[in-house]
C-alpha cells in the first residue's frame, strides 16, 4: 500500500456498518452508526517518552481493534475509507 503512520498512530480499515437492523429494516446511510471496530493495516514506530526513549506499540498489523467512536482522521486510500488514529484511542483488541 505504501503508507506508514508516524509515531504512535495506526492506519485502520473500519469494518462495514450494519445495512439492516436485527428486525430486517434496511437503514439509509444517514441512519447508520459510525463503525467502532476495524482491522489494523499499518502501525507507526511508537511514541517517545520524556527522555527520547521509544515506547513500543502494543497493537500490531492484522489486529482487530475497538476504538473510540469519534476518534481519528478519515482518509480515502484507493477509493476505500480508512482512519488514522492514535494508539491511545484504541479501547481493546478483539480476540
Amino acid at each position: 500500500m505504501g503508507y506508514r503512520p508516524l509515531g504512535d498512530r495506526l492506519l485502520v480499515k473500519p469494518n462495514p456498518s450494519e445495512e439492516k437492523t436485527k428486525s430486517g429494516i434496511v437503514l439509509p446511510d444517514s441512519a447508520k452508526e459510525k463503525p467502532q471496530e476495524g482491522k489494523v493495516i499499518a502501525v507507526g514506530e511508537g511514541a517517545k517518552d520524556d527522555k527520547g526513549k521509544k515506547i513500543p506499540m502494543e497493537v500490531k498489523v492484522g489486529d482487530v481493534v475497538l476504538y473510540s467512536k469519534y476518534s481519528g482522521t478519515e482518509v480515502k486510500i484507493d477509493g476505500e475509507e480508512h482512519l488514522i488514529i492514535k494508539e491511545s484511542d484504541v479501547l481493546a483488541i478483539v480476540d
